[in-house]
């Protein structure tokens, strides 16, 4: 899903006041990880992520490699905080609502 600037502000803002809910360690990317990142996307759509200094990979490639394994968006990486959106697969259980694409015509 690609995500417009004032969406991903949108996001951004929302990201702020969210506490991190995974902290990725030296084993960096297991499977277990990951899979647990896809559970708690069936309860949240936007989720905040902390790699820990004993980590060695750069965290915007585990942001690229999380948002490939589990459909989401990378909304954000700054410095060790990661980030990720995905939309609700049913609209009664979406909580976030996404500004409006403005189509402008020329």
């Amino acid at each position: 899903m690609d995500l417009t600037s004032k969406q991903r502000a949108h996001l951004k803002g929302l990201a702020m006041n969210l506490d991190t809910i995974f902290n990725v360690g030296k084993a960096s990317l297991t499977p277990e990880f990951t899979q647990g990142i896809s559970e708690t996307f069936n309860n949240r759509e936007l989720i905040k992520i902390s790699v820990l200094k004993n980590c060695i990979d750069d965290p915007r490639e585990i942001a690229n490699v999380l948002a490939d394994r589990t459909g989401a968006t990378v909304v954000q990486v700054i410095g060790k905080k990661i980030v990720l959106y995905k939309q609700a697969k049913d609209e009664a259980d979406r909580k976030i609502v996404l500004p409006k694409d403005k189509k402008q015509s020329i």
